[in-house]
């Protein structure tokens, strides 16, 4: 296997690992996920009471996996173009598959609206103009694997392409072009520094996309949160983040504590997942971020090959042929 692909594999999986390990924890306080599971070590089932992934076995995905690889297999279908409203309709079809299941793992607020008014006849190009939420920046992986960060304009339109239905925002462009551009910056063999600074730069650039929702600067976010818990210890660090970052489905909070998380973990894939799972709130997408985020850079190899076959068996991913797909189109 060669390294880039060895990368972009880390990317996508990095992104399963840490969504998988947050599954059980979403939606918990801080102060919950430490009663009740004191610290989460590996893989664990959803206890029957949390009100999104009960009845979910240990290992497996919840919508940000899902929604990632729709979003790789309509760039792949689309020979790199994303068509809005066919994804519209895919993101309505999952939802009605997930309900047939029983599953409680739906659409998040923003998407839910802008999928909604779709539904209604609202045209793709103006549904998502209230979606602030971290939906666009938990599926955009896929376009880090399939474009290069620069030229930073060109990456943009690609991102900004990928959120225009359901997050057509200077908020939500600005978190999806932050893990867009890490991941892409990773994957193209950049170290983590490179990638955060990537990060920060994307955001910055991608906040002047897309309609302007008032909100805290994400690019600025980004960069402060990894200084906040520079030198501490995991559970002062964890801590910190709840309190000063935020870990709410807010794309100001959620893409920046990811970004803590990392600076916590220097970059490992495993323990930056770990991490984000103790943290609670939306520890799946915080997870599932920063995984992918440190995939990127440390590739497969980087990840624990156990939980790796854990999450093939769960969830029968096959996402080694569609990363592939991926890449060529780079």
């Amino acid at each position: 296997m060669n390294d880039r692909l060895d990368r972009a594999l880390g990317a996508f999986y990095g992104l399963a690992l840490g969504d998988a390990l947050g599954m059980p924890t979403q939606v918990m306080s801080r102060e919950d996920v430490v009663r009740v599971y004191g610290t989460v070590t590996g893989f664990e089932p959803a206890r029957p009471d949390n009100p999104v992934s009960a009845g979910m076995p240990a290992g497996s995905v919840t919508d940000d996996t899902d929604q990632a690889v729709i979003v790789g297999r309509l760039l792949d279908e689309g020979h790199g173009r994303i068509d809005p409203l066919r994804l519209a309709h895919e993101l309505l079809d999952w939802e009605k598959e997930m309900k047939a299941k029983g599953s409680f793992d739906l659409l998040g607020p923003s998407t839910k609206a802008a999928l909604d008014a779709v539904a209604r006849g609202v045209p793709p190009r103006e549904a998502g103009r209230n979606g602030t939420t971290n939906g666009a920046a938990m599926r955009v992986t896929p376009v880090g694997i399939a474009f290069p960060a620069a030229p930073l304009d060109t990456f943009l339109d690609r991102v900004a392409e990928s959120c225009q239905v359901t997050h057509d925002t200077t908020l939500g462009i600005a978190g999806a072009a932050a893990v867009a551009a890490a991941v892409s910056t990773g994957v193209g063999g950049g170290t983590l520094d490179d990638a955060v600074e990537a990060a920060v730069t994307a955001a910055r650039a991608g906040a002047r996309r897309g309609h302007w929702i008032a909100g805290a600067d994400i690019a600025s976010r980004v960069a402060w949160a990894g200084e906040l818990v520079r030198d501490l210890p995991e559970a002062e660090a964890l801590d910190r983040i709840c309190a000063l970052v935020g870990t709410s489905v807010a794309s100001q909070e959620s893409v920046p504590a990811a970004f803590a998380v990392l600076a916590v973990a220097d970059g490992d894939p495993w323990r930056a997942a770990l991490l984000a799972a103790n943290l609670g709130g939306d520890s799946d997408t915080i997870g599932a971020i920063a995984g992918a985020v440190a995939g990127s850079v440390t590739g497969l190899a980087g990840l624990p090959a156990d939980a790796v076959e854990t999450l093939r068996t769960v969830n029968a991913l096959g996402l080694e042929p569609l990363t592939t797909r991926l890449l060529a189109l780079r």
